[in-house]
């Protein structure tokens, strides 16, 4: 189960944290990569790495803000590739900031980075997946996504979050006749470069032990799973899912 072998995944973000993760476990499950960046010299790193394990990966310098730089990846994946089998939209940034104080740039930035970016990215590739009657779209919301939180003021992206989880159900009802799934995976609190500065601080360790039924943040490798799982033949009938991987915080 869960061979992806002659399956080509595009992946956003890849350059760092959980998108540098989830392309290493495609990669160990047999697919073929396609990493989009705007750090070229990590994703050629990455490149390198993968393609020790024997598959084949091509990186992709790639603003996912920017339609035109998102266009030319879809290009280049096609040129190399022919077809786009699954995508993860993993970018993600985010300008921490409460509603009363946020200026409209914070507001903008948050979501372009964690919204827009992934209807220009599902846009361009969906339509690659159409042609071919195939498709697995897998979008990294957040928890923050379902609830509000008291430790840290960040409305947008609470906002931004919340958009891609209802964008994955419409994309998911929109695109079942092509034969494409989508779903959306909610990360808790997972130490990357987004959120390490936070975490690490008593204060907040504090308050994650009270919040989250596990009582520990989640570790490199533990969004995996899923990510493979929604990538799979296997889970064909399954589609507008929004599964959270957050160590309980969201069932409480």
């Amino acid at each position: 189960m869960f061979n992806l072998k002659n399956r080509v995944a595009v992946v956003t973000g890849a350059s760092s944290g959980l998108g540098k993760q989830m392309s290493r476990a495609l990669a160990n499950q047999g697919a073929d990569l396609v990493i989009l960046a705007r750090r070229i010299e990590k994703l050629e790193e990455l490149k390198r790495e993968l393609e020790g394990k024997g598959c084949k990966c091509v990186a992709v310098k790639c603003d996912v803000t920017n339609p035109s730089d998102v266009k030319n990846a879809k290009e280049e994946a096609i040129k190399e590739f022919g077809k786009v089998d699954i995508l993860i939209n993993c970018a993600g940034s985010a300008k921490n900031n409460g509603v009363l104080n946020m200026t409209d740039e914070e507001w903008q930035f948050t979501i372009d980075t964690d919204l827009s970016s992934v209807f220009y990215v599902t846009r361009e590739f969906a339509n690659v997946m159409k042609d071919n009657n195939y498709g697995r779209i897998i979008n990294i919301a957040s928890m923050y996504g379902m609830v509000g939180n008291m430790a840290l003021d960040t409305v947008a992206y609470h906002s931004s979050k919340g958009g891609v989880i209802n964008f994955t159900r419409a994309v998911a009802a929109e695109l079942a006749k092509y034969n494409i799934t989508c779903n959306a995976i909610c990360p808790g609190y997972f130490d990357t470069e987004l959120t390490h500065d936070t975490l690490i601080t008593e204060e907040f360790t504090n308050y994650m032990k009270s919040t989250v039924p596990l009582g520990r943040y989640g570790n490199e490798g533990e969004l995996n799973a899923g990510a493979i799982f929604l990538a799979s033949d296997e889970a064909s009938y399954v589609t507008g899912v929004i599964l959270p991987i957050d160590g309980g915080y969201t069932a409480v």
